[in-house]
């Protein structure tokens, strides 16, 4: 059981080549006023020194190894920054970064194959791209791609990304649910409210969308890892089922109480709390919950092994969050 390679599946990596395509073009001031505005003056006064800290966590192979192996960590997969989503974009541009950002995470892990599987991007805010651009991710060599938990107007819900679930589904791609800004704007723009709560709030939100509106019996076969746990969703899923059972509007469009999709989904382990991480095993089960870091963010852990044994689950649930899970969904034939 322990020769299970450790695999952690929250893992970033910051593509430069990305951020040049864009810059100066029509869209991206707006973008980054948003950002700014929905995060306000003081996280920005932080987040900007942290990143650029980190830029050779970020960007650097050998620098990543080392850490890795102080981290205990045997195999990444590496997804690129959500910074790189870029949901402002005109179609052209959009398909020139989801391209771009796929080949160059698929360049990074090529260097150290056997410890590095890369995800793409897909365009949320052009569905019609979606399917096209996780095809590309797919020929690139990667595993599949990270997506947010909505674009401007669009829901995962939203009829539009219907061939693009089939084709995940029908490829055995992994779609890594990551949100990026929430919708809750100004109202959670101190003490970095827009990510503490508005992260875990996004990933209910987009988890919700798939369960309630039957993408989950329509696909499945999908396999979508939820980045932080699945966000306030499966510790709060009791009101979810009784909204299901109490009201014909919430149950209309699925077919088994909420909490049973749980099961159907992969969660990461970030929730940075030991009897939450507990809980989130209980829901979902121990075979849905896999090791995240949020490699080399702030709000990440450096000691991803060492917090989930601080959840004191059984030792065959700890083996198979720390490696077993991922390890058959990554390396599976």
């Amino acid at each position: 059981m322990t020769t299970t390679p450790t695999v952690d599946v929250h893992a970033h990596v910051l593509l430069p080549e990305v951020e040049a395509l864009v810059a100066g073009l029509p869209g991206l001031a707006e973008a980054k006023a948003l950002d700014a505005r929905r995060n306000g003056p003081a996280a920005l006064a932080v987040s900007g020194p942290m990143v650029r800290e980190r830029i050779p966590r970020l960007t650097d192979v050998s620098v990543r190894l080392a850490a890795m192996d102080a981290q205990g960590v045997d195999v990444q997969l590496v997804s690129p920054s959500p910074s790189h989503y870029h949901h402002w974009t005109g179609e052209g541009t959009s398909e020139k970064v989801y391209r771009l950002a796929n080949e160059a995470t698929a360049a990074h892990c090529s260097t150290a194959p056997d410890r590095l599987k890369g995800l793409g991007l897909a365009p949320l805010h052009h569905p019609g791209q979606a399917v096209e651009a996780l095809r590309h991710a797919l020929d690139q060599g990667l595993l599949g791609v990270e997506i947010s938990s909505h674009a401007p107007g669009r829901e995962l819900s939203d009829p539009a990304y219907e061939p693009f679930w089939t084709c995940a589904e029908e490829a055995g791609a992994i779609v890594f649910l990551h949100p990026f800004g929430c919708t809750l704007d100004e109202r959670l723009d101190q003490w970095y409210l827009s990510n503490t709560v508005g992260q875990p709030t996004e990933n209910a939100v987009a988890l919700s969308h798939l369960i309630f509106s039957g993408v989950l019996d329509r696909h499945p076969g999908l396999k979508v890892i939820a980045a932080h746990g699945g966000g306030y969703l499966p510790t709060h899923i009791g009101r979810s089922d009784h909204a299901w059972s109490a009201r014909s509007d919430a149950g209309a469009d699925c077919a088994h109480p909420p909490s049973s999709y749980l099961r159907r989904l992969y969660f990461d382990s970030l929730v940075h709390d030991p009897h939450v991480l507990r809980e989130l095993v209980r829901a979902a089960g121990a075979d849905r919950v896999l090791l995240g870091s949020d490699y080399p963010f702030d709000m990440g852990t450096e000691d991803p092994v060492g917090a989930l044994r601080a959840a004191r689950l059984p030792e065959p649930d700890f083996h198979a969050v720390r490696g077993g899970n991922a390890a058959a969904l990554l390396f599976e034939e």
